[in-house]
C-alpha cells in the first residue's frame, strides 16, 4: 500500500467504532500536518522572541475605572441576585440615569 493511500474499510472491521473514529481522525491529523495544513511548527527561539504581555490592540480604548461604592443592602442584594454581571448592570443603570438627568446635574446633586 502506498504511503499516503487511504486505509481500506476492511481494515476497521472488528474494531470498536469509537476507537476506529478516533484513529481515523488521528491519521487525518497526521496527514494534514505532513501537508503543512492547519498548523505551524514553532522553534524554541521563536517562542523566546515573543513579547511578554497582552498582544497589541487587545485592550479596550476606554477601560472601566476601578472604584469603591457603598450601596444600600437592598440595592446590593437585588443586583447580586441577578447573577454574574451584576456590576455591569449597575454600571448600565448609572449610565441610563446620567442620560436621563444630564441637563439637571446641579439640581440632581441637591436632591440626593
Amino acid at each position: 500500500m502506498p504511503k499516503n493511500a487511504p486505509i481500506p474499510a476492511e481494515f476497521w472491521n472488528g474494531v470498536d467504532p469509537d476507537v476506529a473514529e478516533f484513529e481515523r481522525g488521528l491519521l487525518e491529523s497526521i496527514d494534514q500536518m505532513n501537508r503543512g495544513e492547519f498548523g505551524r511548527v514553532t522553534t524554541p527561539s521563536e517562542i523566546m522572541a515573543r513579547r511578554v504581555g497582552r498582544p497589541v490592540g487587545s485592550f479596550k480604548a476606554a477601560p472601566k475605572v476601578p472604584t469603591t461604592i457603598r450601596l444600600s443592602p437592598e440595592v446590593s442584594a437585588a443586583f447580586r441576585a441577578t447573577g454574574n454581571g451584576w456590576q455591569s448592570r449597575i454600571d448600565a443603570a448609572l449610565k441610563e440615569w446620567l442620560k436621563a438627568n444630564s441637563g439637571n446635574m446641579k439640581t440632581a446633586q441637591h436632591s440626593i
